[in-house]
């Protein structure tokens, strides 16, 4: 399944940030560890050459990545007319049967990674809320089977506006 191609506005500053800062340090600083290493001679045995040369492909790799991911993705922000119900960005309180009560936020995929407290707005979670109001009862189909949630709270980051 393609990915949607949203984003908050924080986790655009975020990705470009992460861009900015390879792109003017890292990749400055690992090429001149590349060109002293090459200058000692023998590149085939030359560790510290070929360590800082795969770390340069890294980096070159993820500045190619983020560069069309940043082109190719749509900021979302708030706007007050979401209010009540389950859109992108927001922040969501939700409680089962058993009493277990989780809070996440639907972002975008490129906001999930390294982070236990959102949910891509591609996930099953995410699909199943969108629309959806307080008190709702929401139910989640995964492959693990079928959840029922009751939506006890619903807001929004007013700081996700331009």
């Amino acid at each position: 399944m393609a990915k949607t191609p949203l984003i908050t506005r924080k986790g655009y500053q975020k990705l470009r940030d992460e861009l900015d800062h390879l792109w003017r340090v890292e990749r400055p600083e690992i090429t001149r560890k590349v060109t002293w290493a090459a200058s000692l001679g023998d590149r085939s045995e030359n560790a510290d050459y070929q360590y800082n040369k795969k770390k340069l492909r890294e980096i070159d790799r993820r500045v190619r990545y983020l560069r069309k991911c940043l082109e190719n993705l749509k900021v979302v922000d708030y706007h007050p007319q979401q209010e009540g119900k389950v859109f992108f960005g927001a922040y969501v309180e939700l409680e089962n049967d058993d009493g277990k009560v989780l809070t996440l936020r639907i972002v975008g995929y490129d906001e999930i990674f390294d982070r236990k407290d959102v949910i891509s707005v591609d996930s099953p979670m995410a699909r199943a809320l969108i629309g959806k109001e307080e008190d709702d009862d929401v139910t989640v189909t995964t492959e693990a089977g079928r959840f029922e949630w009751w939506i006890n709270k619903i807001w929004y980051d007013t700081s996700d506006r331009l």
